[in-house]
């Protein structure tokens, strides 16, 4: 199913269900006396029974997302990939603005730790636009809309940008997500540039960043095209430890990440009907391509050993 971003809406992989914001209502605290954990807690279970809390317009249940999922999300941002931020001035404190970055990993983790970064180091929401394979999931669908995701779909990225969101877009999409180990940390191709339409309508900033330590989590050394196309998946990836380890297996190798925000490229100098300029748009999304791939060599660089 298209929605008119171009290859980016059909191809943009799942992101990770997992949302990052503490407002709204009272999520059960990771800290204090057992006591008072144990009441935060049932005060939470009451609430959800009784209905007593708020979504937005896109499904986003904000309380579900912090007091459930966050702090196992911290842990392995803090503790398993020992993240490290670089340039987090560069990310915008108000105001919407198109996050754009690579994408790698075998499975979307990345988007997760991208999450966590902005949401504890710059204090905001980081909504991510996914694919609409993961919609047609019933229940993935349904938490995916409670952790605040949405369709890559440019009438939802424009609704999101128009409330002053910041917003995520991988647009390798499923070809950067999937790709082989031999191809680590260089940037498949960025589609049409349905991201950049998106962000001259809305005089929307484009941060790029890249993302290093994602590559080596899951190295794809082979894919069952065959058993992806039986089962509707884009792939399905031989790692060192999948399938030969089961479920262990699907523990991430715990990796050294290093996240690099760069200098917001601003829209200012254009207007929206540059977005129906396909050299304007062209143009553009190869910068923005260009910019992150220097960005992750330097970043490998300053990064070195993957362990």
């Amino acid at each position: 199913m298209k929605h008119g971003f171009g290859e980016f809406a059909e191809e943009q992989p799942m992101a990770p269900v997992i949302p990052l914001n503490t407002g709204a209502g009272e999520p059960p605290p990771g800290n204090g006396s057992l006591e008072d954990r144990l009441a935060a807690g049932l005060s939470f279970l009451r609430r959800r029974l009784a209905g007593d809390y708020e979504v937005d317009e896109f499904g986003y249940d904000p309380e579900l997302a912090a007091g459930v999922l966050l702090p196992l999300a911290r842990a392995l941002y803090e503790h398993w990939f020992r993240v490290e931020l670089r340039g987090l001035e560069n990310v915008p404190a108000d105001g919407c603005a198109l996050i754009v970055a690579n994408h790698s990993g075998t499975l979307p983790i990345d988007g997760l730790m991208l999450q966590v970064a902005v949401h504890d180091h710059v204090g905001r929401d980081l909504r991510l636009l996914g694919a609409d394979l993961v919609y047609q999931v019933p229940v993935l669908g349904h938490l995916s809309r409670k952790a605040g995701h949405t369709l890559a779909h440019p009438a939802d990225a424009a609704r999101l940008l128009g409330k002053g969101e910041l917003v995520g877009v991988f647009p390798e999409g499923f070809k950067g997500v999937g790709k082989p180990f031999r191809e680590r940390y260089r940037l498949q191709r960025f589609g049409r540039g349905g991201f950049v339409e998106t962000a001259l309508r809305a005089g929307a900033p484009i941060v790029p960043c890249a993302i290093v330590g994602a590559e080596e989590i899951y190295p794809k050394i082979a894919d069952l095209r065959a058993l992806a196309r039986l089962l509707g998946l884009p792939y399905f990836p031989i790692t060192p430890t999948f399938p030969l380890l089961g479920v262990l297996g699907l523990v991430p190798l715990p990796s050294k990440w290093l996240i690099r925000f760069g200098e917001p490229m601003p829209m200012d100098g254009y207007g929206p009907e540059d977005a129906d300029d396909p050299m304007t748009v062209f143009n553009l999304t190869d910068h923005v391509r260009e910019t992150i791939q220097q960005t992750l060599y330097d970043t490998l660089l300053e990064r070195g050993p993957a362990f």
